[in-house]
């Protein structure tokens, strides 16, 4: 029996918010990434061998999910990641979108598989309980839905299931009421018809941008996992078209290509890592979100990716200064396609990936496992962020020569919620045309 997750994020499409029925404290995300030390209420386990101190299950997820995120990121940065690709592709993945789907696996897990699947996202299970994971996912999901004007985020989950199975009420029950998963069961013989059922529930959740997100099913299938993340977002301060111009963008010494590169001069919030030799800019969008652009020194890109972690988070929030800055930017539309299987095979994810795995929390038996797990992501850059007609501001800016960043080389970026400290996705764009 096989179980098959499909993941994909989509950065600049929007649909409906999630409305979960509790609101939450941003600040309680407070997390290792910041600069300052929380005190949070204790609400959770006794005997913690932290001091005494306990955690929100808020900053346990946030925690885990930082950690998470920049291992993720530095595991597919050393292979590459994109399924069947040559090493350097755009790599470009939401990280949130990967731990929340494990996250609802791990409701169904059940011992070893559990455990695997929990140690992968960087919990700690002999140290935390499942229930404030789940807690915090929980949380987290209705924070991330209601992100303030001009940040609009949806994200969702749903679960196809062979009609001849009969899940397990309680896994239904959490589903639906820690992630707003829905439920639908299918016939995986019949793949011409479970795959075009697939593809318009994407197509209509993603307003008709995604219209083809499978192609074939294996009718040995038996649950099939979907989850998404949508992101719309306006620059606060936007860049204005008609400063666009056509440049060059050098992907490696023997390889140039043209790109339409953005411009834009302002006070921004920019920084040079003397460890890590790269350059940092930071862009605000309205609301909660922000993006860091990260330029590596020539020949420093491995390194850079290789040293991400909260520390390197904590380093650009110190150095950050804002200044008069000439930005460039490419305007690009980015894609990516990950292997996750063997990516979380690697990070310690194995039983549920062979016959070991015990998954008997979802049907009643153990005898399933996940057969395949897939991520697609999409990430625009353009002038407006990702929504058109915003109105140009202008920045007084001191009579100096300002401070030229232009990333006409390999960049990684990354989206961070503010308030807490999630990260939303990451990419390494090495060639701003790929399709």
């Amino acid at each position: 029996m096989a179980i098959s997750l499909l993941f994909f994020l989509i950065a600049g499409i929007l649909a409906n918010n999630l409305n979960l029925p509790n609101s939450v404290n941003p600040s309680s995300y407070m997390n290792r990434c910041d600069n300052y030390d929380s005190n949070p209420q204790d609400l959770n386990r006794q005997n913690q061998p932290n001091g005494g101190r306990t955690q929100t299950p808020n900053q346990v997820l946030v925690n885990s999910n930082s950690d998470f995120a920049f291992k993720f990121f530095r595991q597919v940065s050393s292979n590459g990641g994109n399924r069947g690709s040559p090493f350097k592709k755009n790599i470009v993945f939401s990280p949130m979108c990967i731990s929340t789907a494990f996250a609802m696996l791990a409701l169904g897990a059940r011992a070893n598989t559990l455990d695997q699947i929990l140690r992968g996202l960087d919990f700690k299970p002999s140290e935390i309980q499942e229930r404030m994971i789940h807690e915090g996912f929980h949380n987290l999901i209705y924070s991330l839905s209601n992100g303030g004007s001009g940040l609009q985020m949806e994200m969702g989950n749903c679960l196809f299931v062979q009609n001849e199975l009969h899940p397990q009420p309680q896994f239904l029950r959490e589903l639906r009421n820690i992630y707003g998963g829905e439920i639908y069961m299918e016939n995986f013989k019949d793949t011409a018809v479970t795959e075009e059922h697939i593809n318009q529930y994407v197509k209509m959740k993603t307003h008709g941008k995604i219209s083809k997100l499978v192609d074939g099913v294996d009718p040995i299938t038996e649950i099939l996992l979907v989850s998404y993340i949508y992101m719309k977002a306006k620059w606060k301060k936007p860049f204005d078209p008609k400063y666009t111009t056509e440049q060059n963008f050098y992907v490696d010494p023997y390889t140039v290509v043209k790109v339409p590169m953005m411009f834009q001069m302002g006070m921004f919030e920019t920084g040079y890592d003397n460890e890590r030799l790269c350059t940092v800019l930071k862009l605000p969008y309205k609301g909660h979100a922000a993006s860091y652009f990260i330029l590596p020194d020539k020949g420093q890109m491995e390194r850079v990716a290789n040293s991400l972690s909260c520390g390197a988070l904590r380093t650009w929030k110190r150095i950050l200064t804002r200044s008069s800055v000439d930005v460039y930017l490419p305007r690009c539309l980015a894609s990516g396609e990950l292997n996750l299987k063997d990516i979380m095979y690697t990070m310690g994810v194995v039983d549920v990936f062979t016959d070991r795995a015990d998954l008997s929390g979802i049907t009643g038996q153990p005898q399933h496992r996940l057969s395949g797990a897939l991520h697609k992501a999409m990430m625009m850059i353009d002038e407006r962020g990702t929504e058109a007609a915003a109105a140009s501001s202008m920045d007084m800016v001191p009579m100096s020569m300002p401070t030229i960043v232009k990333f006409n080389e390999p960049f990684i970026t990354m989206v961070v919620d503010e308030p807490t400290n999630s990260i939303l996705f990451m990419a390494k764009i090495f060639n701003p045309t790929e399709k």
